[in-house]
């Protein structure tokens, strides 16, 4: 039974892939963006234990899962029930160029131009990665990658070309 966990920076590929996955596958699919925020403006992160809540509904409703994220926090409550993970290490320069072409995701905005008035802070956001020490920062990810004892993968590029022919 999959349990995939897929991880990384902004931009690196990480929807993408867990759609491929969760289609191909016929695997239950969350994308921690839509529980790791509250509706507010300017946005602040739920509560850890709403969003651990959210988690366990999902968990209860599908046995075989891809979830997929930034989120080291939320991550690390599903470590023990993962099969495996996905760290999507790609280069701030592959990610920037995959946000300033990401299709719409209504998930999250309400019209594309919503998404594309938002691409500056992304970008900028993208840019400090490496530098930040938030959950959502490289080193946060590379420190969960290593302490992971299961079947783990890290992927440099996107590998698109790989999955889709």
């Amino acid at each position: 039974m999959a349990k995939i966990l897929i991880f990384g920076n902004s931009g690196s590929g990480k929807s993408t892939l867990a759609k491929h996955l969760s289609e191909k596958e016929g695997l239950g699919h969350l994308d921690l963006d839509v529980l790791a925020w509250l509706p507010t403006s300017p946005p602040q992160r739920m509560p850890i234990e709403e969003s651990r809540a959210k988690i366990e509904a999902f968990l209860k409703d599908n046995k075989s899962w891809v979830i997929e994220g930034c989120y080291t926090d939320l991550l690390e409550l599903l470590a023990h029930e993962a099969s495996e993970i996905i760290f999507m290490d790609l280069s701030i320069e592959q990610c920037i160029n995959n946000a300033k072409s990401r299709p719409w995701e209504p998930h999250k905005y309400e019209s594309k131009e919503a998404q594309d008035a938002n691409l500056e802070m992304l970008i900028n956001w993208i840019k400090d990665y490496k530098t930040r020490s938030d959950p959502f920062s490289y080193g946060a990810h590379l420190r969960f990658y290593e302490s992971f004892q299961g079947e783990k993968m890290v992927y440099v590029e996107n590998v698109e070309h790989k999955l889709f022919h």
